[in-house]
């Protein structure tokens, strides 16, 4: 399948609903940019035309990018050239090499944001020659507009700086800033708790099938029980261990169950996932 035409790159082609104009440029094509990207035009905080990509080396990635109005450029120093906030979207492996080849282009006049992962932020400043840096982790379901982001701020970064990018992540789920620090926790809870959820909901669909139930009834019921509890614990601000106890009658059939989860260890398990995770990130970063 031929690639789509490089796009030619209107003037002045930003401008947010808030009045604050700039150009987002993606230096990195893959699927998380591409959520990124559609959030931020799909929402409204950029226009698609202010958003542009080098296409990837296969052609479906610039073909996603195009499908929603976004500029394709040639190459990945004219994106640079051609963008004020630049994020940096490649693999975590080939992000030195990236940055130093971007180097000669970049300046303290752009904003440089970094999604990869493990990548410090030190590492980052010394690559890129820049302290205008600010660190993102976000995580998978992005890709749905439910991230859970946290941010970290270089040297020089700014308050307007800051909610700038606040208001681009927040166009695909919830962002927090933190310091770098907390990095590798983040890793092991938001970055690699998806996983857990997935392990949970499919545990919960076989149990469901054990009971009795059609696997696509069980499945369902299992996917949207998990969702509906989250939601319970992000909008109603009570804890946990508050909405649990309203659903856990005496002599029940809920204490029955989390009677079996603790014989099992279920949060001892979990507390060990996310300690295990945040570990491993800190040997490999």
């Amino acid at each position: 399948m031929a690639a789509p035409p490089v796009q030619p790159v209107p003037p002045a082609a930003a401008a947010a609903v808030n009045g604050d104009a700039f150009r987002l440029g993606f230096v990195g094509a893959g699927n998380l940019a591409e959520s990124i990207a559609r959030g931020v035009a799909a929402s409204g905080v950029l226009p698609a035309s202010a958003i542009r990509t080098a296409p990837h080396r296969r052609p479906e990635r610039g073909e996603a990018f195009a499908s929603f109005g976004a500029c394709l450029l040639q190459t990945n120093a004219q994106v640079v050239d051609d963008s004020d906030v630049i994020v940096i979207s490649v693999k975590p492996q080939i992000v030195k090499q990236v940055l130093l080849e971007l180097r000669p282009r970049l300046s303290e006049e752009k904003l440089l944001v970094s999604i990869a992962a493990g990548i410090k932020m030190q590492d980052l400043q010394d690559w890129s020659g820049q302290r205008r840096i600010i660190r993102v982790m976000p995580n998978t379901p992005s890709a749905v507009g439910q991230a859970a982001s946290v941010m970290c701020l270089g040297e020089m970064a700014t308050q307007d700086d800051e909610n700038r990018v606040r208001k681009l992540f927040s166009a695909i789920g919830k962002v927090w800033t933190a310091e770098e620090k907390y990095f590798d926790a983040v890793t092991g809870l938001s970055g690699s708790g998806p996983a857990y959820i997935f392990l949970a909901i499919e545990a919960m669909a076989d149990g469901g099938v054990a009971a009795g139930l059609p696997r696509d009834l069980a499945l369902g019921l299992a996917s949207q029980t998990v969702l509906g509890a989250a939601t319970m614990v992000s909008q109603t601000g009570k804890h946990p261990g508050q909405l649990k106890d309203q659903v856990t009658s005496p002599a029940g059939t809920t204490i029955a169950g989390i009677q079996e989860l603790e014989k099992g260890a279920f949060r001892g398990t979990l507390i060990s996932a996310v300690v295990a995770a945040a570990k491993r990130c800190r040997e490999l970063s």
